[in-house]
């Protein structure tokens, strides 16, 4: 259940004297309340990516698979679109796409496009590629119609040209049926199945629209606090030459950390609570920030740290 939206330095009372030092920055910066210890327990979970998580740690750590997937369909707009013609060869071309309130992918296909096979069986590839050398991906397998009804049409209509801002012709609007969807997070990496009722209740992650920049806004602006967060967060028995945050939503951020003896990897840092707005994320961002600065000034004793990172080869 989504949280009502407000900051989070509003549930925390003051327990300290001392406080992080301010810094220039362009998120909201700390208060000088520290937080109690209620904090450190909230933090006391799974803090990392696995490379084979268990369902449970999966679902309280990350989205689900379903909501990845609604969030890729909704920041992307261009797929690979993968048919049989009429000769039974499978064919692929780029295509646009919007999609509608369930997720239901709306394309614009002229007549060299439609060389469909018999069945209308098709599948709607399409990568997101984040602030890093990351690209998640999903796959859509379902039938390529085209919708009758005229209020239907007037409809997908509307709502291709508020995503493009262009006319199109009607008869050209075409769908892809949902019927399952293939989630990958990234190249090399295992895929998970998930299904067309799942995908189509899924809501997409509310900070997918400035994911990106408050990624790239904390990785030059508050590099100390990212480096920091690899001493009190994560228990590492190697040293970190570099480490930015390659990606952040309503339940966490994922961290890349670069070592010159053990390689790459990444970890996933979840808020102590989900958070539903940009505000609440740089809000949630700072008190982490301010709680690490006082664990390592030992103003806080210690907590248990996360112990598993995924390798990334």
């Amino acid at each position: 259940m989504l949280l009502q939206t407000q900051s989070l330095a509003t549930h925390f009372a003051p327990s300290l004297t001392s406080s992080k030092p301010i810094t220039k920055t362009q998120f909201t910066p700390p208060k000088p309340n520290p937080f109690r210890l209620s904090l450190f327990r909230a933090l006391k979970c799974s803090l990392s990516v696995v490379s084979e998580p268990t369902h449970l740690e999966f679902r309280s750590n990350k989205p689900f698979p379903a909501e990845v997937s609604r969030t890729i369909m909704e920041l992307a707009s261009v797929g690979t679109l993968s048919t049989l013609t009429a000769e039974n060869w499978p064919l692929g071309i780029g295509v646009r796409f919007a999609v509608d309130q369930e997720g239901t992918p709306v394309l614009c296909l002229n007549a060299s496009n439609r060389q469909f096979s018999i069945d209308k069986r098709s599948s709607l590839h399409v990568q997101l590629e984040q602030c890093a050398p990351r690209t998640t991906q999903c796959t859509i397998q379902g039938s390529l119609d085209k919708p009758e009804d005229r209020m239907v049409l007037k409809r997908l209509h509307s709502l291709w040209k508020k995503r493009f801002g262009e006319e199109v012709d009607e008869d050209l609007i075409y769908v892809v049926a949902v019927e399952r969807v293939l989630q990958i997070e990234n190249f090399e990496e295992d895929c998970v199945w998930v299904t067309s009722s799942d995908y189509k209740n899924a809501q997409p992650d509310p900070l997918r629209d400035f994911a990106e920049k408050l990624v790239n806004d904390i990785n030059t602006n508050n590099m100390e606090d990212v480096n920091r967060f690899c001493n009190i967060y994560v228990d590492l028995d190697f040293q970190v030459s570099e480490a930015k945050v390659i990606w952040v939503d309503r339940l966490g951020f994922d961290m890349r950390l670069f070592s010159p003896q053990k390689g790459v990897f990444e970890v996933r840092v979840p808020f102590p609570r989900e958070v539903t707005d940009e505000k609440g994320a740089k809000s949630t961002f700072n008190c982490m920030s301010q709680l690490a600065w006082e664990v390592e000034k030992n103003f806080h004793v210690d907590f248990p740290k996360v112990k598993q990172l995924k390798k990334i080869s």
